[in-house]
């Protein structure tokens, strides 16, 4: 019995030093580096066309496919304007010289230009439209009109330019997608990329690119303070420039504000002035960019700053 013991102390005791030679080998050994995981690109847009973007909505890939053909409709209101009162109407290579008014339901735009903007509101009346890879208004105006509102409406792939408001909302049910904003101003203009104004339930403002550079006169890219609005989300937007660039706050409902890249120093007063307390914020950040809109690099988070 005693010898057995002897040798089981042996065996424990081999054991033991073999185990030391063996963490010391491991920690004698580099260890090997991780690279952290590479960035989550957005998504890209591709049309029908062939044109497409890797990244965040540019020329290139929104407003009217470039050589398409277009016939140009007479202004049929006052020859100031041209009027849709046709419920059902599809609009398709069109070209507007003036503002469109939308007068029915469920009327489409797409592969069009439009040279002025575009409202759905008839006195106290609106009506339901959608618009997609589409141009509202010229580079040789500013118009100091929002370029398209007002409620109950979707748009896709849409340049804006010449216009001091991109587009507003002052009703429910408005969805922004993959669409780009460039914009002007006049003396006297508040200008916005996206501007809530009596706003109503369910806004959605998802991957676009706003860009206030240029405008001298203006309060923000992205303006949603109205407190009529419920159920706002801004989430994957490229956005640049604006006394305080991203102004988001007073929303019933859900309040989101996730993933947006705001180009670093490109603001007056500061980056945000938005209502931190009870708003879903993540994965914001500042960036730099190139000149075809590009993320060059990651300046680091964008913080919430504003009311707690």
């Amino acid at each position: 019995m005693s010898g057995s013991r002897r040798g089981g102390g042996r065996a424990r005791s081999f054991w033991v030093v073999a185990a030391a030679v063996v963490l010391a080998a491991c920690q004698a050994e580099p260890r090997p580096t991780v690279a952290p995981p590479p960035p989550t690109p957005s998504a890209s847009i591709a049309r029908p066309d062939g044109s497409s973007c890797p990244d965040h909505p540019t020329p290139a890939c929104t407003g009217a496919p470039e050589g398409i053909k277009l016939t140009t409709l007479p202004l049929n209101t006052e020859d100031v304007a041209y009027k849709v009162q046709t419920p059902g109407a599809v609009l398709d290579g069109v070209h507007i010289r003036g503002p469109l008014l939308v007068h029915a339901d469920d009327v489409t735009i797409k592969n069009s230009v439009v040279d002025g903007h575009i409202t759905n509101a008839d006195g106290d009346r609106s009506f339901r439209f959608t618009i997609s890879d589409t141009t509202v208004g010229t580079t040789k105006t500013c118009g100091p009109l929002p370029a398209i509102g007002h409620d109950k409406y979707t748009a896709t792939r849409v340049l804006v330019q010449g216009h001091s408001d991109g587009f507003r909302v002052s009703g429910d049910a408005v969805d922004i997608r993959d669409s780009y904003v460039k914009l002007c101003s006049n003396p006297g203009d508040h200008s916005d990329g996206i501007q809530a104004y009596h706003g109503g339930k369910g806004l959605t403002f998802h991957h676009n690119t706003v860009d206030q550079r240029e405008a001298e006169h203006i309060t923000a890219p992205i303006f949603l303070v109205d407190e009529g609005s419920s159920d706002v989300v801004v989430t994957d937007n490229l956005v640049m420039g604006g006394t305080f660039s991203i102004q988001v706050r007073n929303a019933r409902g859900k309040q989101v504000v996730r993933g947006n890249k705001l180009v670093d120093k490109s603001w007056v007063y500061g980056p945000v002035d938005s209502e931190c307390g009870r708003t879903d914020w993540s994965g914001n950040e500042l960036v730099t960019i190139d000149a075809a809109y590009r993320v060059t690099s990651i300046v680091g988070p964008l913080a919430c700053e504003g009311a707690s």
